[in-house]
């Protein structure tokens, strides 16, 4: 069925600087696209506002979101539903959403479907169609699962992968997924990566990670 696209702009709250604009047009050229960089270098709001701005446009029928907890993926004992114990995990995507657009728009949209949650575990067995895929914190998800998770593409879908390897909370720093993929993103078409370098938090962020990074280095 042929898509009626919208042509018209969609008024986000922020307007995306130089280098978010190229982030943006590497993700819009390509199925899956890996986002790098250290915190605070809006890897996340981009990807929010890509997947917004297509949405709202009617390329995707839904947005999807999935996230690493870091505990097993056993989330069963948490009280409420799938989005009610999800909650801590997917807030500061939903922050990032409704930083940029009318909360109430966002909340239609979680309510609806047209935006939704699933779990890395939840994942196995899914083929995501007509939708935008946005995996945060990727360098948290392991060689089997970003396995499973890539292999989920379905047709008109576009998925973003987000991380950044100096953020690893596994105990084995070597089973994160992400940095294999990244590094043979030139091995398969469609597929490219950005490294976001600059720091839309506080200045003081980008001291403190040199700090810590120094750190880091000194245990070597």
């Amino acid at each position: 069925m042929k898509r009626h696209i919208k042509k018209s702009s969609i008024k986000f709250k922020f307007k995306l600087t130089e280098e978010q604009k190229e982030a943006k047009r590497t993700i819009l050229n390509n199925t899956l696209t890996m986002l790098s960089g250290s915190a605070g270098s809006s890897k996340t709001f981009v990807a929010c506002q890509v997947a917004l701005d297509r949405q709202f446009r009617n390329y995707y029928d839904r947005i999807v979101i999935t996230r690493p907890t870091v505990s097993d993926e056993d989330i069963g004992y948490l009280p409420g539903d799938l989005n009610e114990k999800m909650e801590p995990w997917i807030q500061p995507i939903y922050d990032n959403m409704c930083r940029m657009h009318k909360k109430e728009e966002i909340d239609k949209r979680f309510e609806s479907g047209e935006i939704t949650i699933s779990p890395v575990s939840f994942m196995r067995g899914k083929t995501f169609v007509d939708s935008f895929v946005i995996v945060d914190e990727a360098e948290n998800i392991t060689h089997k699962q970003m396995e499973m998770i890539v292999s989920r593409i379905g047709e008109n879908s576009k998925m973003v992968i987000c991380g950044d390897t100096r953020q690893i909370d596994l105990k084995d720093k070597r089973s994160s997924g992400f940095a294999f993929l990244y590094n043979n993103c030139d091995k398969v078409k469609d597929m490219s990566t950005f490294e976001l370098k600059s720091n839309y938090r506080n200045p003081i962020v980008k001291e403190l990670l040199k700090l810590y990074k120094k750190k880091e280095n000194e245990k070597i």
